[in-house]
């Protein structure tokens, strides 16, 4: 339109008025291409935007096939191992009365398997319940420094296996008396300690320590291991997600490296943020000589009673039931259990 403009304006025109005509001529032009250009544009990124909102569904629906595969094989993984583990309990019971040491180390190698099974289908039912905003809290009182206690008698004999020193580091909010799912809470405290002893070496420490904040106690778990880089720290609290090359790991839980489904700390965060805490951690980066290890931040609001108007506010209310602790008469404490579980 430019040229048929300079066209007109060369024959039918004078100098002046050509130059009159372009003057008013070119700002037009300038002002419709600029529409041009502001409409294309507009219609491209609209076109973008309508892709990208495909693929975010298509992945949403991704993750929520992937969650009920989860859920409906955990299921159904469930009832034969029942079945399983009822058998072989009745042939230990047979062989225990028997001269066959050989057959009862065998039941014994299948007895470990099957608690190991177990423990991974009850780790994806909580991933899908997690998942799918199911999991429930029976909240209760609890004390700070009895999960702990709990958490460092669970793993004695692990520590003293590997030649790791676990050590609970007293701090102000130790002895604090809370609200909670005592329940959860150990098994997410569990977790993390367990996490630490996987990818500590031998003779590595563990360290256990906290503070109180403002509304919040704050929970570490500081150990000396390989460390974490920095694009792998948020990834671990995704589901499957496993550091280094898991073709290297060894098939134990808690040995140096040791193997797993990767479910234990997105689950460990689904439960401290259903208590209205999170979770992080922090490292210098992953380094298998220098070892610079790695510290998990437990956050919990200090609930100091079941209706919590604060807590309430945001989180809802929860269900209460007493809490009865028991004692061995050997001194032992007994790992939490709810009357309702999750």
């Amino acid at each position: 339109m430019v040229t048929l403009t300079i066209e007109v304006a060369r024959e039918r025109l004078s100098e002046k008025d050509a130059l009159e005509l372009l003057a008013a001529v070119i700002p037009i032009l300038a002002h419709s291409l600029s529409v041009v250009v502001r409409y294309e544009m507009e219609t491209r990124v609209a076109h973008i935007s309508n892709e990208l909102g495909e693929v975010q569904e298509k992945l949403q629906l991704l993750d929520q096939n992937k969650s009920k595969f989860i859920s409906v094989a955990a299921h159904e993984l469930k009832t034969p191992l029942t079945l399983i583990e009822g058998y072989t309990s009745m042939m230990a019971d047979l062989v225990q009365a028997s001269e066959l040491p050989q057959m009862k180390n065998y039941l014994g190698g299948v007895s470990t398997g099957i608690q190991r099974l177990r423990h991974i289908i009850d780790d994806m039912i909580d991933v899908s319940l997690i998942d799918n905003h199911l999991l429930t809290l029976n909240i209760q009182p609890l004390w700070i420094s009895h999960l702990l206690n709990l958490t460092q008698n669970e793993f004695k004999k692990i520590i003293s296996d590997r030649k790791l020193t676990l050590t609970i580091l007293p701090f102000e909010g130790k002895d604090l008396m809370i609200y909670g799912d005592s329940e959860r809470l150990y098994q997410a405290l569990q977790n993390v300690v367990s996490n630490s002893i996987k990818y500590t070496p031998d003779e590595g420490r563990i360290t256990i320590n906290g503070r109180l904040l403002p509304g919040f106690v704050e929970i570490t778990v500081n150990d000396t291991g390989i460390g974490i880089s920095a694009e792998n720290q948020a990834l671990i609290f995704e589901k499957f997600e496993q550091l280094g090359k898991t073709d290297l790991h060894s098939s134990g839980k808690t040995k140096f490296k040791g193997g797993g489904p990767g479910l234990g700390l997105p689950i460990t965060r689904g439960i401290i943020e259903a208590h209205g805490g999170t979770i992080w951690v922090e490292s210098d980066g992953y380094d298998e000589v220098k070892l610079n290890g790695a510290t998990f931040h437990i956050l919990l609001p200090t609930r100091t009673e079941p209706t919590d108007r604060n807590i309430t506010k945001f989180f809802g209310q929860f269900e209460v039931t007493k809490i009865e602790t028991e004692t061995e008469s050997s001194g032992k404490e007994n790992p939490p259990t709810n009357q309702s579980a999750a």
